[in-house]
């Protein structure tokens, strides 16, 4: 890690660091580990790493016991399904927020997911990481559609909590096809002002994608155990 980044901006990329050991599984719920271990493995000093460990604290994904160091915390099927609930809410009430759009500036807003959705399927990304970063911009698209800031910050902190299962969704590839498929779906109904459509299928597609990140997280729990 390059020695000559701000403190801020090296506490950020510690942040990162620690964030994609979660998110790939390198360190697992309830792995315990110090913030000297942190600092060796990133090349930062105790500060950097102790700001970044505090925000991830504030964020969800770790605990923290002064005498025994920092710990993955286990994750909290319950409350994701409920941050899944949410995100469905959020969503469909966006949704039905647009109605009041006139025609013109609904083909303004979508213009945007046209581009990346509505496309030759020779021409889809294949890449999962890819696709779930483009998952994620389609959905804060919609919101932030609604033109209800709130909705839109509290659908983004949704968002974030939720990443670390919902990515591994689009690990498999019939899931891919089928992401890219709902959302030109929702997109041609939003189109028409067909708001009921996509609010059903907003809630069918979100609700797969739960089920599956689910699955896919616990068999990569189990795989990372065993090695």
């Amino acid at each position: 890690m390059p020695s000559n980044l701000r403190p801020q901006n090296l506490a950020d990329s510690v942040y990162e660091h620690v964030k994609g050991e979660l998110f790939e599984f390198k360190l697992l719920p309830g792995d315990r580990f110090t913030e000297t271990e942190i600092a060796e493995r990133t090349g930062a000093s105790r500060t950097p790493v102790r700001q970044a460990l505090y925000r991830l604290q504030r964020e969800g994904f770790l605990d923290v016991n002064f005498r025994n160091g920092w710990e993955v915390r286990q994750l909290d099927f319950g409350q994701l399904d409920a941050l899944y609930e949410l995100r469905v809410l959020l969503e469909q009430t966006s949704v039905r927020r647009m109605k009041s759009l006139s025609q013109e500036a609904l083909k303004e807003v979508l213009s945007p997911l046209d581009k990346v959705w509505q496309i030759p399927v020779a021409k889809r990304c294949k890449d999962a990481d890819t696709v779930a970063k483009m998952d994620e911009e389609f959905h804060c698209g919609l919101v932030a559609a609604s033109g209800n800031m709130e909705f839109a910050r509290v659908h983004l902190e949704v968002t974030e909590k939720i990443r670390i299962v919902r990515r591994l969704d689009f690990t498999i590839s019939s899931r891919i096809t089928a992401t890219y498929e709902d959302h030109v779906i929702m997109l041609k109904a939003l189109h028409e002002r067909a708001f009921k459509k996509v609010e059903d299928h907003l809630a069918t597609h979100i609700e797969v994608s739960r089920l599956q990140a689910r699955a896919v997280t616990l068999l990569r729990l189990q795989d990372a155990r065993r090695q």
